[in-house]
């Protein structure tokens, strides 16, 4: 196994481990920190986003642990970078909205965690090889 293949795998654990923590938090310990990050604009019952992402998350980060061949390891790379674009209007929301939660009870610390999220998304992408798996289809489908 080549130095980058294993840097990539010990990314894709390192990722699944994060998304099955954050989302047994979402459960459990976690889950009133959670609650305080849902937008009140959702037209969602907070517990009920709340418990429903933590699953995703359980789901998405055991599936990474347990999938390593092509093109399955790209379809969840692709798809923990989805969940991550679509929890971004939550963190926009607790930034514009001064809402704290976690302890970010600053607009810095805020500002901070919405920089990360474009982080988490290549984590996700780069981790499984899902940018390049992709767009190798796309030029195979293009000649």
């Amino acid at each position: 196994m080549t130095y980058k293949r294993r840097l990539r795998s010990l990314a894709q654990a390192g990722l699944g481990t994060v998304l099955a923590g954050a989302g047994i938090g979402h459960l459990t310990v976690l889950r009133e920190e959670f609650q305080a990050q849902v937008p009140p604009w959702l037209p969602l019952d907070a517990d009920f986003v709340v418990l429903a992402s933590g699953a995703v998350e359980i789901g998405l980060g055991g599936a990474l642990l347990l999938t390593w061949r092509q093109p399955g390891r790209a379809a969840l790379g692709a798809a923990a970078a989805a969940f991550f674009v679509a929890v971004f209007p939550g963190n926009v929301a607790q930034f514009v909205e001064h809402r704290d939660a976690f302890g970010l009870d600053t607009d810095f610390a805020r500002g901070a965690r919405l920089l990360g999220q474009p982080v988490l998304v290549a984590w996700a992408l780069l981790a499984t090889d899902a940018w390049k798996v992709y767009s190798s289809r796309q030029q195979k489908e293009l000649r």
